[in-house]
């Protein structure tokens, strides 16, 4: 029996990410190097993730695909791509590391992107589970004035779930009770 895990927003060799920081200054990724920044991933990553276990990657896997690709080949699981907006490498690039690429995926009535899909799309699933906010959730209007969070989607990007790829029925858990719905056995 496999297990199913969802990450976003990896980053792997991607520089920048020990550089960028939170609105507060602060900075987004607790890490001093890349190096250390991609030991810990991948630490995190293969204490969950088995090889027989499948895990969607949300995107935004490495800056530099030709180059920084083969950091894949260390990660355990059967992974699928999702692309994200840093993922323009040639598919030839990717085809290696991944069983199978997409730009979109249902799992559960549950829409599988990495960029969030307009609020206006969300009727027909029970919600977007998504990458690319990093630090941030999605917000409504609360009224007139008030922003708060939208219940409707759930960020998977590294920085929100402890640099750590999340097991599929965790995560549907937490995202029902988020929405105040009960799970029927499937």
């Amino acid at each position: 029996m496999h297990n199913i895990f969802l990450l976003g927003d990896p980053h792997l060799s991607h520089q920048g990410m020990v550089m960028f920081k939170r609105d507060d200054g602060s900075p987004l990724r607790p890490f001093t190097t890349i190096e250390e920044h991609d030991e810990k991933m991948i630490e995190n990553w293969n204490s969950v993730v088995r090889p027989v276990d499948k895990i969607y990657v949300l995107g935004d896997v490495v800056m530099k695909a030709k180059k920084q690709i083969h950091i894949m080949d260390r990660l355990n699981g059967k992974k699928v791509l999702i692309k994200g907006n840093h993922d323009i490498g040639e598919l030839k690039v990717y085809l290696p590391y991944f069983y199978d690429i997409r730009a979109f995926h249902v799992l559960d009535n549950f829409a599988i992107t990495h960029i969030p899909i307009h609020p206006d799309c969300l009727g027909r699933f029970r919600g977007n589970i998504h990458a690319h906010t990093h630090q941030r959730s999605m917000m409504m209007l609360d009224g007139d004035e008030f922003r708060v969070e939208d219940p409707r989607y759930y960020c998977v990007s590294a920085e929100q779930i402890n640099y750590t790829p999340i097991e599929w029925n965790d995560l549907r858990k937490k995202f029902y009770a988020k929405l105040g719905l009960e799970i029927k056995n499937s």
